[in-house]
């Protein structure tokens, strides 16, 4: 489950952000996480919670924004969405895809007092 790791990434962003702006306590997370980076939003919750037991960010609610997949496809020459890696072209059933987007994860925004 490499949730695990990913959320003890994001908890220390949160605590890096803590220390440089002085903040006693993160109220909410904004985690964008695009559908082609392989996160399971579920268990990046329940590991979210694991890891921040103790933390600023302990009881925090966390916001998951789920950004769309986004390719190139090089027959239509036209940027389309896709759900998953290896998807056909929804515009002209093409198979050569190039993802552009939604492989990311970025801590959008904190909200703390």
């Amino acid at each position: 489950m490499h949730e695990m790791s990913l959320a003890e990434g994001v908890l220390a962003i949160i605590e890096d952000a803590a220390r440089r702006e002085r903040f006693a306590r993160v109220k909410a997370v904004r985690l964008e996480i695009g559908r082609l980076a392989g996160v399971e939003p579920d268990a990046m919750r329940f590991c979210f919670d694991v890891v921040t037991r103790g933390s600023v960010a302990e009881g925090c609610r966390l916001e998951i924004v789920d950004t769309p997949g986004t390719a190139w496809c090089m027959h239509c020459a036209q940027p389309v969405e896709v759900a998953q890696r290896y998807d056909d072209c929804p515009r002209c059933g093409g198979h050569q895809l190039t993802v552009t987007g939604g492989t990311e994860m970025k801590v959008r925004e904190l909200e703390v007092d």
